[in-house]
């Protein structure tokens, strides 16, 4: 399908380009043109025109770490410290969960994804197989990310997910990664080095996310974790870690040095009383940091105005400077720098030949007037009813409140019989 989108603001998130009135078209899953209308070609047939309205059309939001099938736990275990919420609450509930139960429960979350204009997510959970397939379904684009323990699954099942669900469809890709070090032993952390080693491929882990991690690895190896996983060459080709709150100068020299990036989980972290991450001290040292919601158990919400206001009122308050992680660069952090740890560098900015994912935000309601700096307002003051369209791969996913071809009474039909059952 070729569809015109005119009179928008377009924020393409191209270095040094500023917003400008013009017009963006797709053509299948692609971006066709983007620039100024006088400049767009007068010779193309369209199946669909759309009128912006003035409102804001920008490259789709990144929740780059979460657990989708987790919506079964909403609200079921709040107000607890990390390890007493995992082991007493989440984990006896998850070896109940069977794998049509993770189908659902993504496509409940895929909703709400699509309402807060996020187009493709960073998927750790148990059942990527199922996950892939509801994906698949309603459209998300999703890097399903193992999270390979000392309980399950085994180093044969991790190589063989990689390899088939790699290849499974073009929505779909699949990164090896480990739960955390305190769910590991040491023989596995080794062997996954191995299989790390023989594909070249990144790592992604929970990481450093509360401070008794950091003592605890301390304690068993005379490490921190970020210290542990470099010397046992888990980091050799680069990868990601999650949270990233308790680093130290030397950890975050390991980070640079292999090119690991970091994804922030604020208001998880906030939520957990986990602590703030030194978001600040990444950018000075030039590690990449990205967003993420974390599960819609530890969060409760999957709501990226919700992150990107947080990570950078956080980073103010720990650093006590109001100039610190300005919006500037946590709109980088939701968009571009998503797409990195992603690794779907086709999806960082509106330009021609990118992938047609795209969000359009919603300018004329209050909380977006007086249209003086259109970024600080996004950040600052945005909000997931900003969201006029969700568009992933070329297709329009969500719009003026709808889903589209979506049969949402059934999800949450499906939805809530889980959720008795698991409660």
């Amino acid at each position: 399908m070729k569809i015109r989108f005119y009179n928008a603001r377009i924020l393409s998130m191209k270095e040094n380009e500023d917003i400008f009135i013009g017009e963006l078209h797709t053509d299948g899953n692609r971006i066709s043109y983007v620039g100024k209308s006088e400049d767009a070609p007068k010779d193309v047939s369209f199946d669909k025109e759309i009128d912006c309205e003035g409102n804001v059309l920008m490259p789709g939001l990144k929740d780059c770490h979460t657990h989708s099938g987790m919506t079964a736990f909403r609200s079921l275990a709040d107000d607890l410290n990390l390890q007493d919420w995992l082991n007493n609450e989440i984990f006896p509930r998850e070896a109940r969960m069977t794998g049509d139960d993770c189908y659902w429960l993504t496509k409940l979350s895929i909703l709400e994804y699509l309402t807060s204009g996020i187009t493709a997510i960073e998927d750790m959970y148990l059942t990527p197989e199922t996950i892939a397939d509801a994906c698949i379904e309603m459209g998300m684009r999703c890097e399903l990310v193992s999270g390979l323990n000392k309980f399950g699954p085994t180093l044969e099942v991790l190589e063989e997910r990689y390899n088939k669900l790699n290849d499974k469809h073009p929505l779909i890709g699949f990164k090896m990664g480990l739960h955390a070090e305190y769910t590991c032993d040491k023989e596995l952390l080794e062997n996954t080095a191995k299989l790390i080693a023989k594909y070249k491929a990144p790592m992604y882990v929970h990481m450093s996310e509360t401070k008794t991690e950091v003592e605890e690895c301390k304690g068993r190896y005379g490490l921190s974790p970020v210290a542990l996983f470099d010397k046992l060459g888990l980091f050799d080709y680069g990868g990601v870690i999650y949270h990233g709150v308790w680093v130290d100068e030397a950890d975050r020299a390991l980070l640079k040095k292999r090119g690991v990036m970091v994804v922030s989980n604020p208001a998880s972290n906030a939520k957990l009383a986990s602590g703030i991450a030194p978001i600040t001290d990444y950018l000075k040292d030039g590690i990449i940091v990205a967003l993420g919601t974390d599960g819609p158990s530890s969060n409760n919400c999957l709501d990226m105005f919700r992150e990107m206001y947080l990570v950078s009122a956080l980073g103010k308050l720990r650093e006590m400077n109001p100039l610190a992680v300005p919006a500037t660069e946590v709109l980088k952090m939701a968009t571009v720098n998503g797409s990195a740890t992603l690794e779907h560098p086709d999806t960082d900015i509106l330009a021609k030949g990118k992938l047609a994912d795209i969000v359009m935000i919603d300018l004329h309601q209050p909380n977006m007037q007086p249209i003086l700096n259109i970024p600080n307002n996004i950040v600052y003051s945005g909000s997931k009813t900003n969201v006029k369209m969700t568009m992933i791969d070329g297709k329009i996913l969500y719009m003026n409140g709808e889903f589209i071809d979506t049969d949402v009474d059934e999800i949450y039909n499906k939805s809530e019989e889980i959720m008795r059952k698991l409660r």
